[in-house]
């Protein structure tokens, strides 16, 4: 069998080469430089000289976690598919061994058997590995529909309220990054019910990355010359990613989030040809009135029994487990 060398780096320039082919917006070197910008990467690797994996990953709360963001709808593996990328994976988690007491992976899709591979990998490796559904994923498979085809199925009253609302408000959608639109964005966002953002930074360098490859879809509506509302998006890969909406609360009732959001599914199932639209993590219920779909995020958490730092986490794990056992009669 071919050796396998593992190695690790604080510089994330190394993971050029390991985008799967599925690959999201958070799968890319470059998505894991803007994060390396505020947090210090710990990229762990191995290699069998044809093939590489990797996990991008950073110190934190006493602990390996991923390098991600609260923007990031999925963190996962970088590795082939196989048994070739499942030694390689395991070749990482036996050597994280070495490297802490305590790794914990999310939010880990499972469509893809990330989920799946991680956990056989660490448990495999020696880790005692928890594993529970963390978050949700609203999604829409557009199924060769058209968007007039889709847009039928959608409950009545959403239906109706574009019907009655959609000419109150205009309607500014762009394929590009734009300094004017984004600045609307970020002030309507400021202004809207949702919690200030910690990072914007990131975000907007993000978004004119995303713009410089083409991927960007903004929109912005307003009313009487006012934006009101706006939207981002993005489409890779055939999918298309909702990243962030907002709209002022004060304007609530021209629903202009709803005109935003028909006319970007529009184009992204019209014009773009997508086959299918994300809509991020979190469970809010106006998510299932779009989405059609709900799939689990995961978190895995693996401790190392060896170590004495395991044991007093191990025990706590023990002890709930022992306290959600239906009693016996």
């Amino acid at each position: 069998m071919t050796a396998i060398a593992a190695s690790y780096h604080d510089r994330v320039n190394v993971l050029q080469g390991t985008m799967p082919q599925d690959a999201s917006p958070f799968d890319r070197p470059e998505w894991y430089a803007l994060l390396a910008q505020r947090k210090m990467p710990l990229v762990a690797m191995a290699s069998d000289g044809q093939n590489t994996a990797a996990l991008a990953l950073t110190r934190a709360k006493g602990r390996i976690e991923p390098l991600n963001h609260w923007y990031s709808f999925t963190w996962r593996q970088l590795a082939p598919v196989g048994e070739d990328g499942d030694r390689l994976l395991g070749a990482i988690a036996h050597g994280l061994r070495a490297q802490t007491h305590r790794v914990t992976l999310s939010p880990v899709p499972d469509e893809d058997g990330s989920a799946s591979r991680l956990e056989r990998a660490f448990r495999d490796a020696g880790w005692i590995v928890h594993r529970e559904q963390c978050d949700f994923n609203h999604v829409l498979p557009v199924n060769d529909r058209s968007f007039a085809e889709y847009w039928a199925s959608r409950p009545g009253r959403m239906r109706t309220t574009l019907k009655r609302k959609a000419k109150k408000v205009e309607v500014e959608l762009l394929t590009r990054f734009d300094e004017t639109a984004w600045g609307a964005y970020e002030e309507i966002y400021a202004q809207s019910w949702k919690p200030a953002e910690e990072t914007p930074e990131i975000l907007r360098k993000f978004a004119r990355e995303e713009g410089d490859a083409g991927r960007i879809r903004l929109a912005i509506a307003r009313h009487e010359g006012r934006p009101i509302a706006a939207q981002f998006w993005t489409v890779e890969n055939g999918v298309a990613y909702i990243h962030k909406l907002a709209h002022l609360e004060e304007t609530r009732n021209l629903s202009a989030g709803t005109t935003l959001s028909a006319a970007l599914f529009e184009h992204v199932i019209d014009i773009d040809n997508v086959g299918l639209v994300d809509f991020g993590t979190g469970n809010d219920s106006y998510k299932a009135d779009w989405m059609e779909k709900v799939r689990p995020r995961f978190l895995i958490d693996c401790l190392d029994p060896r170590q004495p730092r395991s044991w007093a986490p191990l025990a706590k794990r023990f002890l709930t487990r022992l306290a959600q056992r239906p009693s016996e009669s």
